[in-house]
């Protein structure tokens, strides 16, 4: 009999073992798999603790879905302004942290590779598909096999082309692929038919696929007169409008976020400048830096690169308007394709923050249910102690009037 103790007792073990891990394998996955992405010890300790303070389902979202991070952090800083802790210098800490933690899930995701082919797809993929000549569609991935099948494509909910005429045609489809980045690519239409009840198309698979996680503002040709301003202020008035005249300057190129100055004599890089000038007889008012300079000595002008900084929300609009209204057919088309595609970025972002604002009006409110149960047990607990202290009070009186 004692030959079988050792091994019950290593059975034992094992089986304390296999159940500490089940018990514990969402945290011990966490850990390993912040050591795989290159996260300090300390750092995954962090991490792990604001995961639970947010009541996370995927803790492991923290090491790779920037919305994530950026909804805990949400979460957090309103915890802190609540209790009045926002400026404590714990609490500065751990923003700090949580900060940089950020930056390094960007710089990563920056540094990977991503997708390498539309194999990797995932079903229900939002996908804006550019006809040219014919403008934006909205489509999704229904299926993803030795073709990509997806929804006949519509515009505004309506399917203005019928299958049969996309066949053979060759386009552009751009999507925002969930915790990663845009992508665009471009493939043929080989056919088309029904999937699961619904009117599809199949596309060709490539593994040319374009990444970038920012869209780059288009820029315009133009020939706009304007009247440049050196700042010197320290602080600005950004709703000042010059009535005296500036140095005259020529835009060759604009968008919302800068323009191509042309200007008379050698131009000064990094100085902060105002641009004042219109578009359709409005007023616009540019405030910025200056980023280069291009300097011509034999005719003795300066190209600036102007990067605007503040621009009024109004006016903004109105260069976004001639921009647009100016492009060609097809530039239009990629911008209003690149437009649909930050719209479902943002529309996914906005689901994050609102999950995780809701999650935490549920904790809220538990906390809330729980202070006041406490608050009722308390008080009951007051009016016992209470009621005692009146019977014993009157059962002293009678005692008294007994001894008299």
């Amino acid at each position: 009999m004692s030959m079988f103790v050792p091994v019950i007792i290593a059975l034992l073990f094992l089986a304390g073992v296999g159940k500490l891990y089940v018990l514990n394998k969402v945290k011990i996955d966490f850990f390993f798999r912040g050591i795989d992405e290159g996260f300090q010890f300390t750092e995954i300790s962090l991490l792990w603790r604001i995961s639970q303070e947010c009541e996370m389902k995927e803790p492991v979202a923290l090491f790779y879905s920037t919305p994530a991070l950026t909804g805990c952090i949400s979460h957090l800083k309103s915890k802190a302004e609540a209790q009045g802790a926002i400026n404590s210098e714990r609490t500065q800490l751990m923003l700090s942290k949580l900060y940089s933690f950020r930056s390094k899930i960007e710089k990563d995701a920056d540094k990977k590779k991503g997708l390498d082919s539309t194999r990797y797809l995932s079903k229900n993929q939002k996908l804006r598909i550019i006809l040219p000549g014919k403008g934006v569609f909205s489509s999704e991935l229904l299926n993803n096999g030795n073709m990509m099948t997806i929804k006949v494509p519509t515009q505004k909910g309506i399917i203005t082309i019928d299958g049969k005429s996309w066949i053979g045609q060759s386009i552009s489809v751009y999507l925002w692929r969930t915790g990663d980045a845009k992508y665009v690519f471009d493939t043929k239409v080989t056919g088309d038919g029904l999937f699961l009840g619904k009117p599809s198309l199949f596309l060709e698979h490539t593994n040319n696929l374009i990444r970038t996680q920012k869209r780059n503002a288009i820029r315009a040709k133009c020939h706009i007169l304007a009247n440049l301003y050196i700042l010197k202020e320290k602080t600005i008035d950004y709703n000042r409008v010059e009535t005296a005249n500036g140095l005259k300057c020529l835009l060759e190129d604009i968008s919302e976020k800068g323009a191509m100055i042309r200007i008379g004599g050698k131009g000064i890089p990094n100085i902060q400048i105002k641009l004042q000038f219109q578009i359709d007889n409005k007023l616009v008012i540019m405030f910025g830096l200056v980023k280069t300079v291009e300097y011509n000595a034999e005719i003795k002008q300066s190209r600036l690169h102007f990067e605007c900084k503040h621009i009024d929300p109004f006016m903004k609009n109105l260069v976004l308007s001639y921009v647009y209204n100016i492009l060609p057919e097809k530039e239009k088309e990629i911008y209003d394709a690149l437009a649909l595609t930050d719209s479902d970025e943002n529309s996914e972002n906005k689901l994050m923050t609102d999950k995780v604002y809701d999650e935490t009006e549920e904790i809220n409110a538990a906390n809330k249910n729980a202070a006041e149960s406490i608050g009722d047990a308390i008080s009951n607990t007051d009016n016992v102690i209470e009621l005692n202290k009146v019977e014993d009070d009157g059962e002293e009186k009678k005692q008294e009037e007994a001894v008299q």
